[in-house]
């Protein structure tokens, strides 16, 4: 007899440089000529950079796994100014040596499509999600990073659960 996995409903917060703290950073508008400070992104792109416009189809706000990347952090901004979603857990360590992700870690952001976010290195992520048919995405990672730095966390296989986002 096989079990039937449970979907679980995930609050959304919105974010704020404080409440997205444990998983990365909210990059907000400067001013030009400001100098770099603590506010700008910290980043970890120790490879060749690659910058570009992802387009991503509906994803929808149901999630059954989560992604990180361990050698580089990445940026992610809405292109056309929309808001959207993200789904991130902090940083653990590896699932080759047992790691198991807390669920009670998990936590749902809307992001305003006014500003971009960082993620800090090894910072699980599920997204970005949202509900259009279609969304373009500011993406800031490695050239390689889907290919060599690219783990998954299988919530359905690991948990027996999948989630979806709160909105009220």
């Amino acid at each position: 007899m096989s079990m039937s996995a449970t979907s679980q409903l995930l609050p959304v917060q919105n974010i704020t440089p404080q409440s997205f703290q444990p998983y990365g950073q909210l990059i907000l508008p400067s001013n030009d000529g400001k100098l770099f400070d603590q506010d700008d992104a910290q980043l970890c792109l120790e490879g060749i950079p690659r910058f570009y416009i992802m387009r991503l189809a509906k994803t929808g706000i149901r999630f059954q796994s989560l992604a990180r990347h361990q050698k580089c952090t990445q940026c992610l901004g809405s292109v056309g100014g929309q808001d959207w979603f993200m789904a991130v857990a902090p940083a653990s360590g590896s699932e080759l040596d047992g790691d198991r992700l807390d669920l009670d870690q998990l936590a749902a952001f809307r992001i305003s499509g006014s500003c971009l976010i960082k993620l800090n290195l090894g910072t699980w992520h599920a997204g970005p999600l949202f509900m259009a048919d279609s969304m373009d995405f500011y993406n800031l990672e490695l050239h390689d990073t889907n290919i060599h730095d690219y783990g998954v966390y299988n919530l359905r296989k690991l948990h027996n659960t999948s989630f979806e986002l709160d909105l009220n």
